[in-house]
């Protein structure tokens, strides 16, 4: 992905229901529909084990090490437990969840000899099922009182410039004229993939480039449909998996609870489900890190050494047990 370790491996949606279909996922029993038929419906789930973490060749003495890494955390869609820990003498792992969004592991290892290796790899085990629309979508509405927890997915992000006048114009009364919330979600949905043309490329443009040359990839689409979303008074966010993201917005039903729903804005047309198995990593695009001032899109991993002499060599890990899956590249 653009976001961390500047290349991004963004693959379109279209392909990925005909290579999942042929993951080395094990196939469970489909879950309970809900009881709500405003909220969304999970269907087929499968589980699939993922090795994540870190390898280190320290040519020179090294101490003081720390390193954060990513890993995927339960969300209604998904559900996560590590089932596996490899580490070398001397790590030691602690988790953390940031702003209720993505689950880091910290790690710290004292010393590290010269010439010697060391590894940290965890391997989860990730039930994930497809997502289909809600039955009914007729009494979702705009939520009038927005608390804590749903601010943080309005207003501006990095790359998404919610503010900038450009993206405010196009945003006034964008789906005004639907029947209700959710038809002016799928009128703003519409109206980006009919004005911004899917062009892969390595930099990140962000919401307002996408507007002004009418091109992008999954993160420039998914970073515009919120900038709009958000405009219009409808939270929204990113949503990240390996090689892909896209976005996510939120209504209330009658009863004021409230439901977020996924589209797939780039590539094959989804909207309000996801046909989609590999894991979630994390959900927002508007980070605070403890100890980095600057606001994060993506919280990437991390690696860095109180004292060295020379510079080692690092290899973090995402990739499916057992296989040289495309979709999850060696991070180097």
């Amino acid at each position: 992905m653009k976001s961390f370790l500047v290349t991004k491996f963004c693959i379109l949606a279209f392909v990925t229901s005909f290579l999942f279909d042929n993951l080395n996922a094990q196939t469970v029993s489909s879950q309970e529909p809900t009881a709500n038929p405003y909220a969304i419906q999970l269907q087929r789930p499968q589980k699939q084990q993922w090795e994540i973490g870190f390898e280190v060749k320290s040519p020179a003495l090294m101490t003081g090490v720390t390193a954060t890494i990513t890993i995927p955390m339960s969300w209604p869609e998904q559900k996560v437990k590590i089932i596996e820990q490899d580490l070398s003498p001397g790590v030691r792992v602690r988790s953390r969840v940031v702003m209720g969004d993505v689950k880091q592991l910290l790690v710290t290892v004292p010393r590290v000899e010269a010439g010697s290796t060391i590894k940290t790899i965890v391997t989860v085990e990730v039930e994930r099922s497809l997502i289909e629309k809600p039955k009914q979508t007729d009494k979702l509405y705009i939520p009038k009182l927005l608390t804590p927890d749903l601010r943080k997915y309005m207003g501006v992000s990095p790359f998404i410039e919610t503010t900038h006048p450009k993206i405010v114009a196009v945003s006034r009364g964008l789906g005004d004229d639907g029947k209700n919330a959710w038809h002016k979600a799928e009128i703003i949905f519409d109206w980006v993939r009919d004005h911004v043309k899917y062009k892969f490329d390595e930099e990140l443009k962000g919401a307002l480039i996408a507007l002004e040359k009418g091109e992008g990839d999954c993160e420039e689409l998914t970073s515009l449909f919120i900038a709009i979303c958000r405009n219009n008074g409808i939270p929204a966010r990113s949503v990240w998996i390996p090689g892909h993201c896209y976005p996510e917005f939120y209504l209330e039903d009658a009863s004021g609870g409230g439901h977020w729903f996924p589209c797939q804005v780039a590539g094959s047309r989804s909207f309000g489900s996801m046909p989609e198995y590999r894991p979630v990593l994390q959900k927002g695009d508007n980070f605070r890190i403890p100890g980095n001032s600057q606001p994060q899109r993506y919280v990437a991993e991390t690696f860095k050494a109180l004292r060295l002499t020379q510079p080692p060599m690092v290899q973090f890990i995402r990739r499916q047990s057992g296989s040289d899956d495309p979709f999850a590249p060696v991070l180097k």
